[in-house]
């Protein structure tokens, strides 16, 4: 019988009890031993809710738990650097959620932290774990759409009469671009597999939000003249698309990060003046990123994602955020 990774979650935040701790209790290689609140009744809440055995109040005795192989980290952005050394230093792998941090310099501590202890490090990215973005890399690597032209994301929603979130706190790292714009960077990068040379960006930051960006919208530079083009917002209508041009057809994915209503992740092939749709597997996008870094924990399996790669992806992130701010195009060494 193969061994499971015994995760504990620091933090019940609704991402975690929503999507991540559903998904690791549907993976092969997981179980969910604990989970640490600083509020103890709201973990012993959480884990009775969701089957949890063991619940902590703090996350120093989560951290001090012998039997936790690996943490899941859903804390707020300027918590995910701290709390991760924590974990390396305790020996704990760690998988911390989306962006990995304030900004490359952090991410590059939290790499160095976990190399040190020995673990590993990986970034939320639960999309990329989806077999379809291989399907997608395949299908544009066969030829059939041509030559990439561009690249379009979007992912916005509308949560901003929620003035208590901690998605509009500045100093928490709150702000559009952290939380969902960073999905169609990272899609970009790993569509075209290599690194942009430039970032120009166009910000609405909100006074009633702590002034950060509730809208956003950039143009990402990568070399032979393709670009990204994206928008993010957490004040607009919802949507989570991703299309990418080529010179012979696009590829068009409506549901790019998220699943759809039904858990649906096909995506439509226009080409040669013809459409056609092509079904995804239905996978729990969520339990495959749990069994790929089990593997990798437990077995010594590659990682399919190395923790460089986010800090690659915080690098373009801090150019769009200056961008926006400075209101200039930021070349990206």
């Amino acid at each position: 019988m193969e061994r499971k990774l015994r995760w504990g979650i620091l933090g019940c935040a609704g991402i975690a009890v929503r999507a991540v701790i559903p998904g690791l209790q549907q993976s092969e290689r997981g179980v969910v031993a604990a989970i640490a609140s600083r509020d103890l009744d709201k973990a012993k809440q959480t884990a009775e809710q969701l089957g949890i055995d063991a619940a902590y109040g703090s996350y120093e005795a989560l951290l001090a738990d012998d039997t936790i192989d690996a943490v899941y980290i859903p804390l707020p952005n300027h918590l995910h650097l701290p709390w991760t050394i924590r974990a390396a230093e305790a020996g704990k792998h760690v998988l911390c959620e989306k962006p990995i941090a304030l900004d490359a310099a952090e991410a590059g501590r939290m790499i160095e932290a976990c190399r040190a202890g020995g673990v590993h490090l990986a970034e939320a990215f639960m999309y990329r774990h989806h077999p379809r973005y291989r399907m997608i890399r395949e299908l544009i690597a066969s030829g059939e759409i041509g030559e990439i032209r561009g690249i379009h994301g979007a992912f916005t929603f509308n949560n901003a009469a929620n003035h208590a979130n901690i998605r509009y706190r500045r100093e928490w790292g709150g702000g559009s671009v952290y939380d969902v714009g960073c999905y169609p960077i990272s899609a970009a990068r790993l569509i075209l597999g290599r690194e942009p040379e430039a970032a120009t960006a166009h910000a609405f930051f909100s006074p009633e939000h702590d002034g950060v960006d509730m809208m956003a919208s950039g143009l990402v530079e990568f070399s032979d003249g393709v670009s990204l083009t994206f928008d993010c917002g957490m004040w607009a209508s919802s949507r989570n698309t991703l299309e990418v041009l080529g010179t012979k057809g696009a590829i068009q994915v409506p549901s790019a990060f998220v699943a759809g209503p039904d858990g649906s992740a096909d995506f439509v092939v226009v080409s040669g003046g013809e459409r056609r749709e092509v079904e995804v597997p239905r996978l729990n996008q969520y339990a495959l990123q749990g069994d790929d870094f089990a593997r990798a924990a437990l077995d010594g399996a590659a990682m399919p994602f190395e923790p460089e790669d986010a800090a690659r992806n915080m690098k373009v992130i801090d150019a769009v955020l200056r961008s926006a701010r400075e209101r200039a195009r930021i070349a990206i060494s």
